[in-house]
């Protein structure tokens, strides 16, 4: 059982549980400034002065709090000069266990690094009051289109256990670079490959197997929705990838030659699907990590990478009808039909 913060969401921001080591530095706030201090410096401290970190227990943690006192403490994170995302965020439905949004491109799901404020879900429980909100799934700040929330605590599992068990279908849409020669005649093809993403490393990577490691070795089932107890040996991601259309792109690649894709991932891993489309030599347009990773640069609002999650579908656990959700949003890049 998951423990319960002391501290209630603020602004829409859930109270954030930092581990704090037993030695190495006099007091608390010597460590959370050693960790944290190259952020924000001055608002650290003022929070340790006015009462806003806490231990476990509820205890207020001063800044003459020695290291050793607690093993973990509570506060709120915050960004100084936060710049907002000039997009909307879109509710497609809401209902009393569920909300389905339309993400723009450039807003992270979740607060992380430089966007607390300017995240999908701090957005939303503060336009909508909903403190309880919670994300099903996340999409990368780069990418747009629907993600699926709770908002009841009491049928979260429920829902929760169907993306575990692999019983939600996705089906992405992309704009990629149209190589001479055309692409049409490769389509519909399932791109299969293993890969992993190792935290702070910017790109996931590809990783070789034996041409026989065809997927998963065969083990005792562990439970319902699980086909196996042993670690995938072989490929681990998988997308069938489908041709929509060819031409010519109206946006601010115009005049460039482009393929409009659609991907339905079977698994989800980090990156898996610029991954698998730069593999094939159609990377994604305004991509800045694949195929060649590019120097770190401002947001381009007129570039956005033209990855879409357009539809997300599922039986529903609590009355088993069919539930299905698309975006509204549209790629930018994208040949028109006859173009």
């Amino acid at each position: 059982m998951s423990q319960q913060p002391p501290l209630p969401v603020r602004d829409g921001v859930n109270a954030t549980r930092l581990t704090v080591p037993a030695s190495g530095w006099d007091t608390i706030l010597d460590y959370v400034l050693h960790r944290w201090g190259h952020v924000d410096p001055v608002g650290i401290v003022e929070r340790f002065r006015t009462g806003e970190v806490r231990a476990a227990d509820g205890t207020t943690v001063t800044e003459h709090t020695p290291l050793g006192a607690h093993d973990f403490v509570w506060y709120y994170r915050s960004v100084p000069q936060e710049a907002p995302i000039p997009f909307p965020i879109t509710v497609l439905h809401q209902d009393e266990h569920v909300l389905v949004a339309d993400k723009p491109h450039f807003l992270p799901t979740t607060p992380g690094g430089r966007f607390v404020q300017e995240s999908a879900l701090v957005r939303l429980r503060n336009q909508l009051g909903l403190d309880h909100l919670v994300p099903m799934h996340r999409l990368d700040r780069a990418t747009a289109g629907v993600v699926m929330f709770s908002t009841n605590p009491d049928t979260r599992g429920a829902y929760q256990v169907l993306f575990e068990r692999r019983q939600i279908w996705k089906v992405y849409e992309a704009v990629s670079s149209l190589p001479d020669g055309g692409a049409a005649g490769r389509f519909p093809l399932t791109y299969r490959n293993r890969m992993d993403k190792v935290k702070g490393v910017l790109t996931a990577r590809t990783l070789d197997y034996g041409s026989r490691e065809s997927g998963r070795c065969l083990g005792q089932a562990t439970r319902p929705g699980r086909k196996t107890n042993r670690p995938t040996v072989g490929a681990n991601a998988q997308t069938r990838i489908e041709f929509i259309r060819a031409g010519i792109s109206a946006g601010a690649w115009a005049g460039a030659g482009v393929a409009h894709l659609r991907l339905h991932p079977r698994t989800g891993r980090t990156h898996q699907l610029r991954v698998h489309l730069a593999a094939l030599g159609l990377g994604i347009l305004n991509d800045p990590f694949y195929p060649v990773l590019l120097d770190a640069a401002p947001d381009d609002y007129d570039r956005p990478l033209q990855l879409l999650a357009q539809t997300i579908g599922f039986t529903d656990p609590l009355t088993g009808a069919p539930r299905q959700f698309s975006s509204r949003l549209a790629l930018a890049e994208r040949p028109e039909p006859g173009a």
